[in-house]
């Protein structure tokens, strides 16, 4: 289970560095893009191929972040167990048999 768990992490980091370069090299929609010298001419697939091809991709990715977050947060719930989950409970002491009690004796009177 924790090598599920390791590998799942692993994939997961995997798609969010993927997520975020894929983010990063889609074209923006405002105006700043223009402002900062990025133009539509410049893309780097195409004016319009490109677009459609990277918001496919971030959508997928996005979805495959979303199912790995819910799986290892599932995963990260149930955890590895106690250090002393596999032991036995100690055993539990028998009080101490008790003597019933004696009425007390009434002091002995010294002889006259």
């Amino acid at each position: 289970m924790a090598v599920a768990y390791y590998l799942l992490t692993a994939f997961y980091v995997v798609i969010c560095l993927v997520l975020l370069l894929v983010i990063l090299l889609q074209q923006g929609k405002g105006d700043m893009a223009a402002a900062f010298g990025g133009g539509s001419s410049q893309s780097a697939f195409g004016a319009r191929a490109g677009a459609t091809v990277l918001s496919k991709a971030t959508a997928v990715l996005a979805a495959l972040f979303m199912i790995a977050a819910m799986a290892l947060a599932i995963m990260g719930q149930r955890g590895p167990g106690s250090v002393v989950s596999g032991t036995a409970a100690p055993p539990v002491p028998k009080p101490a048999p008790t003597a019933p009690a004696k009425p007390p004796t009434p002091p002995q009177q010294p002889p006259k």
